[in-house]
C-alpha cells in the first residue's frame, strides 16, 4: 500500500457523487467544460467537498452544474473501477433525486451545456458520454 506524505497517511481513491435525474421517457445530462472529457456528456457530479456527506454533494452539484433543486435522493450504484477516470482512480456514488417537472436545467458551474436527452437518442450512440457514464446509465435505466 502506498503512502502519501502531503496527506500524512494512505494515498486514496477520490470521492465524487452523481445526480442521476429521470423526467418520463428522458435523462438529464451536462456536456463537458473543462477536460477531461471536455465536450462529452455525463450525469451531474463532481467532487465531494471535505466534511461533506456524498448525498449532498450529490444534491449540490446538481443545482451548481444545471440550476435544478434536488429532492429526495436515493442510493442507485456506486461506480469505483480504478479505470474509470483518466485523471486518477476516483469512486463515485450515484444517486437517483427528484426535480420538480416545471424546473428547466440552465448550464452551470463545470457545465458547457445542460438539457433534458431523450432515453433513445442516449443510447442510440450519437452522443459522446464521458468514462463510464454509458455504464451507470444502462445499469439504471436497464435494470
Amino acid at each position: 500500500m502506498t503512502t502519501c506524505d502531503e496527506c500524512n497517511g494512505w494515498l486514496n481513491p477520490a470521492l465524487a457523487a452523481d445526480a442521476a435525474v429521470r423526467r418520463g421517457d428522458t435523462v438529464l445530462l451536462i456536456q463537458r467544460k473543462h477536460p477531461p472529457m471536455q465536450g462529452a456528456w455525463a450525469l451531474p457530479g463532481g467532487f465531494v467537498d471535505r466534511g461533506e456527506d456524498p448525498i449532498h454533494a450529490a444534491v449540490r452539484e446538481l443545482e451548481e452544474e444545471t440550476g435544478l433543486k434536488g429532492t429526495n435522493p436515493r442510493l442507485l450504484m456506486v461506480m469505483g473501477d480504478p479505470n474509470r477516470d483518466p485523471r486518477k482512480h476516483i469512486v463515485s456514488v450515484v444517486y437517483e433525486i427528484d426535480v420538480v417537472s416545471d424546473q428547466l436545467p440552465t448550464a452551470g458551474d463545470d457545465a458547457a451545456d445542460a438539457r433534458f436527452w431523450p432515453i433513445d437518442t442516449v443510447f442510440s450512440g450519437e452522443l459522446t458520454l464521458a468514462g463510464d457514464h454509458l455504464q451507470i446509465l444502462t445499469n439504471w435505466l436497464k435494470s
